[in-house]
């Protein structure tokens, strides 16, 4: 088959798929990598389930937690790609929180910045936003339809 052929039967096979199809892993950057998991590790109140290498400085640190045992990673910013910003981007990717107010609190005590304040929206959403110490931007969030989901999923 040549390899147009093949790109075709892709496409066919994958016509109607849904391309972004859940949340899988998120990253964030830290160039004092044994700070960043201390700290993850006390917010999220479990230790990583992954660290490579093994022995010595780690350069990759993997948290899986929540509902979906979604996965945070921490990556020593030497790994950036070139041109990355040290600081807050143009992405905030939010967490499902049951409490906003109190989650917000803790995090601007364990050293977090605001970045965005708490904001009440429509239908019952509440958002707020942080910058973690190691300059990455952590959204936290009260979603109905979250729970709805996740409601849904554990009748099935």
């Amino acid at each position: 088959m040549t390899s147009t052929h093949t790109k075709r039967l892709t496409i066919a096979a994958t016509k109607g798929a849904q391309m972004l199809r859940g949340f899988t892993t998120i990253n964030y950057w830290a160039d004092d990598m044994a700070a960043a998991k201390k700290w993850y590790a006390e917010l999220l109140g479990i230790e990583p389930y992954f660290e490579r290498p093994v022995e010595g400085r780690p350069a990759y640190i993997e948290f899986r937690l929540g509902d979906y045992q979604h996965e945070l990673g921490l990556i020593d910013r030497r790994y950036a790609p070139d041109g990355s910003v040290a600081g807050p981007g143009g992405v905030v990717m939010y967490w499902h929180v049951d409490d906003v107010t109190a989650a917000l609190e803790k995090l601007l005590s364990m050293g977090a910045k605001e970045y965005q304040a708490l904001t009440h929206r429509e239908a019952g959403f509440i958002t707020a936003s942080v910058v973690d110490p190691f300059g990455n931007v952590l959204g936290i969030m009260y979603n109905p339809h979250y729970l709805e989901v996740l409601g849904s999923t554990r009748k099935a």
